[in-house]
């Protein structure tokens, strides 16, 4: 199996163990964003009224999708750089080493594909994670909302929208691209800062050309911080995302990303468009944090399970006469 395909299983693995560990702050923060009804609440009063309507499993409504939804993400996003990447490179002689716009271009042309392909996934789970949000609180006496499951959400889909209910918000999705592209380009711009001023340090102290070496938590609070800029920046476009695609808002309330954006600002505020903000920074956060701290282990434990499984059993053949 090629390097690019195991990096690509071990984004997927990373990807699912993060949101495992941060989904229920994916659910409230995606649940504040689409209501509109009440400007004060908060995050966390949301996460009280998710309780106690659907008690503690409500806070992983959709989380099957979800974690589909990474796992062909990851697939997908790094098939289709590591495509791009070798098309770049084939179509020029001399170094095999993309350049930052050539990083950015092949990082758009991945991204974009990854929106398209993966949208209806992501409208499958934001649809289940906010499907009782708005819902009176029951009688203490009586049974919690039934959980929606993934077919009966997909019906639910095609029945008011058709199969176009399944790009809702694809050009919001589509803007989001620049997040990761922000993200990487703040890490390797904080990550060379960090080793230049600490290589200077060994190279007063030490007199000698040693470069310095970053450690697991270093990526983890590198991570964090990238990934903190390049969400606070494009939260708003993530609100505009989350309410198309959860079939709150109808595509002709939000004919473009930049007239959904006016709309929220006009009805609801600069607040409106930072709904939920607080626990999907949180979450965003801790999942970059997790996945630069274990890519590494994440991609040695893939690789190492990979060759396992693709090293031929060792049969003995008994020669008859």
């Amino acid at each position: 199996m090629s390097d690019s395909a195991v990096h690509s299983l071990a984004g997927a693995a990373g990807g699912i163990v993060a949101m495992l560990a941060t989904y229920p702050l994916i659910v409230l923060s995606t649940r504040a964003a689409v209501e509109t009804q009440n400007d004060d609440k908060t995050v966390i009063q949301v996460g009280f009224d998710t309780v106690k309507r659907e008690g503690v499993r409500g806070l992983y409504n959709g989380l099957s999708s979800s974690l589909v939804g990474v796992a062909v993400t990851n697939g997908v996003y790094y098939y289709f750089y590591e495509r791009s990447r070798s098309i770049i490179l084939d179509s020029r002689a001399g170094s095999k080493a993309l350049s930052t716009l050539e990083s950015i271009l092949a990082g758009l042309i991945a991204g974009s594909a990854t929106a398209i392909i993966s949208n209806p996934i992501w409208v499958i789970q934001t649809s289940q994670a906010v499907q009782s949000a708005g819902t009176t609180l029951p009688d203490p006496s009586a049974s919690k909302p039934r959980k929606i499951g993934a077919v009966e959400t997909i019906e639910k889909i095609i029945s008011k929208d058709g199969l176009a209910g399944f790009w809702r918000g694809i050009g919001p999705a589509l803007v989001l691209v620049i997040n990761p592209i922000i993200q990487y380009t703040v890490f390797e711009q904080l990550k060379n800062a960090v080793i230049k001023s600490r290589t200077a340090k060994l190279r007063v102290n030490r007199q000698g050309s040693t470069v310095a070496v970053l450690g697991d938590w270093d990526f983890f609070i590198l991570g964090a911080l990238s990934k903190l800029v390049a969400t606070g920046i494009t939260y708003p476009y993530i609100v505009v995302k989350n309410r198309l695609q959860a079939g709150q808002v109808h595509a002709e309330q939000y004919k473009s990303s930049f007239q959904g954006l006016s709309t929220i600002l006009k009805e609801e505020g600069l607040r409106g468009l930072y709904k939920g903000s607080g626990s999907k920074l949180l979450q965003s956060v801790l999942t970059a944090a997790i996945l630069f701290a274990g890519q590494k282990r994440i991609y040695e434990l893939t690789k190492k399970a990979v060759s396992s499984l693709a090293k031929p059993a060792t049969r003995t053949v008994v020669k008859q006469s």
